[in-house]
């Protein structure tokens, strides 16, 4: 792979995941699913296609990365346009660390090695792939370029050492999780179980959140994008300020989803976990943009008994 032109493996690529969705039909009915309640105005061509539109968007992907393995570091950054870098080195020059929310959009594997040459080694929250060879291949590119790969299990100790010495820890927070494992917020409007771990890292620590998304360009290049940090202040209510965090990063999310819909992970059950209101756990009619029934007490309970579940990144 490594010897072909890139532009030759992006339209293999495009090509193979497309390929990959006709086979794939299964995931493709949960991916057009997804997108009509999430775009209940689309039509159903547009829905079609932009669910195909997903598998070509990831095969492209995939083969890149496979051609990026070994490459000088140089030839990598000469790949992206980068935005907002001066978010980022400004939180770290606070002192403290950073947490980086992420996302399965674009290629936040690209992203992660194109940000260590930048500001320095970062570290990945990372949940192991089931086949090991697989996994030390994934590890080693992630490593590439001087990043830290920590493994979700018994995550948390490593995390706060990581910010306390002042590194990005980079946590992807956009995959559905059982319901004693994160809170419920708006997500497309639809309630979505979701992980309160960036929010709660940085009410712990107090370090600054500076989303980061990095997407492809129709001319093969990428768009590495470092948002403003995030505003928050603490109440002193701990439950309320970790729901409402978690709801601005999703509403994040939900932004940059909305620019490239056909780079998301559609695949995924986003919504699978969805609240019990006639066992009054929680409820589906708060506001939208808003978290759902979270009990200030109850919230900031579960997150010091989630522990190191809570650490999660999973790709």
């Amino acid at each position: 792979m490594r010897r072909l032109p890139r532009r030759v493996v992006l339209a293999l690529g495009q090509r193979l995941g497309r390929l990959w969705g006709a086979l794939d039909r299964r995931h493709l009915a949960i991916a057009a699913d997804n997108l009509r309640q999430a775009f209940p105005d689309w039509a159903e061509a547009r829905i079609q296609a932009t669910a195909r539109g997903v598998y070509a968007h990831f095969g492209t992907v995939l083969l890149d990365i496979l051609w990026m393995e070994g490459r000088p570091v140089e030839e990598l950054l000469a790949l992206a346009d980068v935005e907002g870098l001066e978010h980022l080195t400004a939180a770290i020059a606070r002192g403290g660390g950073v947490v980086s929310p992420l996302a399965h959009i674009g290629n936040w594997e690209f992203q992660g090695i194109a940000t260590a040459p930048l500001v320095g080694p970062s570290a990945v929250v990372a949940r192991p792939l089931d086949n090991p060879a697989l996994d030390r291949r994934l590890v080693s590119f992630r490593a590439s370029t001087g990043n830290i790969v920590i493994y979700k299990q018994k995550a948390l100790s490593l995390v706060l050492k990581n910010l306390h010495e002042g590194r990005v820890v980079g946590i992807v927070v956009d995959q559905n999780v059982q319901a004693k494992d994160g809170i419920f917020v708006r997500f497309f409007g639809r309630p979505a179980s979701t992980t309160t771990v960036a929010a709660a890292l940085a009410l712990k620590t107090g370090c600054p959140i500076v989303p980061a998304h990095c997407v492809l360009r129709g001319d093969g290049r990428y768009r590495m994008v470092y948002g403003p940090p995030v505003a928050w202040s603490s109440s002193g209510r701990r439950g309320e300020d970790v729901a409402q965090l978690t709801q601005t990063i999703a509403s994040i999310i939900e932004g940059w989803v909305r620019e490239t819909p056909e780079q998301w992970l559609w695949l995924h059950r986003r919504w699978k976990t969805q609240p019990l209101s006639s066992r009054g756990t929680a409820s589906a009619s708060g506001p939208e943009g808003s978290a759902i029934s979270v009990d200030p007490s109850h919230a900031d309970s579960s997150e010091r008994a989630r522990g190191d579940k809570a650490v999660t990144r999973d790709q």
